[in-house]
């Protein structure tokens, strides 16, 4: 019983991690309008660093709501959002990589809506491809960005 208990804080200790490498660091933000009351609207930058690849770090840009709404976290974001993913430093994979996953994603709203970062891997061509949209319960945006970086010849993507 020890063991699978072990076992259990491990597999949490692994997930918490998993999760804080996904945190988004905000880089900066511009003022786009301003509020007499309760924070400007804002275009934000966030960097997310790809959690199972080591080396390639996302920046993500996106419009926050501000105003009263916005400052106590009723407002809905708008869907627009760029993305535009680099290798930072030496590429390593961490472990087997399917060929389309959920990287990132971020509440948009209160409830339903979220701005979400998928990458998908195009072997034929060796590279990362990383789509940013935004989605709702019942109908989400066609707005969307997308980015690739480019996997030197010699470190094949390892797919599960």
């Amino acid at each position: 019983m020890p063991s699978n208990i072990m076992r259990h804080v491990l597999a949490c200790a692994t997930l918490g991690l998993a999760c804080a490498a996904a945190q988004a660091e905000t880089v900066g933000s511009v003022d786009t309008v301003f509020k007499l009351i309760g924070p400007d609207h804002k275009i934000v930058v966030e960097a997310h660093d790809d959690p199972r690849v080591s080396g390639v770090s996302c920046y993500l840009s996106r419009a926050k709501t501000g105003g009263i709404k916005g400052a106590v976290g009723l407002a809905e974001d708008k869907a627009d959002a760029s993305v535009a993913c680099r290798q930072v430093g030496p590429l390593q994979f961490n472990g087997k990589l399917p060929r389309q996953e959920e990287v990132f994603s971020e509440r948009a709203s209160i409830f339903f809506k979220h701005v979400r970062v998928v990458r998908m891997v195009d072997p034929k061509r060796n590279t990362l491809i990383y789509l940013v949209y935004s989605d709702r319960l019942i109908e989400g945006s066609p707005k969307n960005s997308v980015t690739a970086v480019p996997v030197p010849a010699n470190l094949p993507i390892p797919l599960r």
